[in-house]
């Protein structure tokens, strides 16, 4: 479905204005709200966890499991695209033949 455009009149342009200059005010209070100073990289306490406690290691595994059956599931329907392209270009020679 279209959009209707609509007529700009002063109250709407004035009332997009407000929403702008709101919105941009908005964003500067919040880039006020953060220091905009770096910490130290020796300050910084850093808890180390195990991999396995995140779970990370075995999604990973997961994901390239998974990656691997895409590239076999890939593989084959590449393979029956190219069969159906085929058929398809014999059957458009024969329709072509029968005019």
């Amino acid at each position: 479905m279209r959009r209707r455009a609509k007529k700009l009149t002063p109250r709407l342009l004035r009332q997009i204005v407000l929403q702008e200059t709101r919105r941009v005010n908005r964003s500067r209070r919040m880039r006020e709200n953060l220091s905009g100073v770096l910490e130290p990289v020796e300050d910084v306490v850093a808890d180390e966890v195990d991999a396995d406690k995140l779970g990370t290691s075995v999604a990973l595994e997961k994901d390239i499991d998974h990656a691997k059956v895409l590239k076999l599931e890939e593989a084959k329907l590449t393979r029956r695209i190219k069969k159906i392209r085929e058929a398809r270009k014999r059957v458009r020679a024969r329709i072509a033949r029968r005019l």
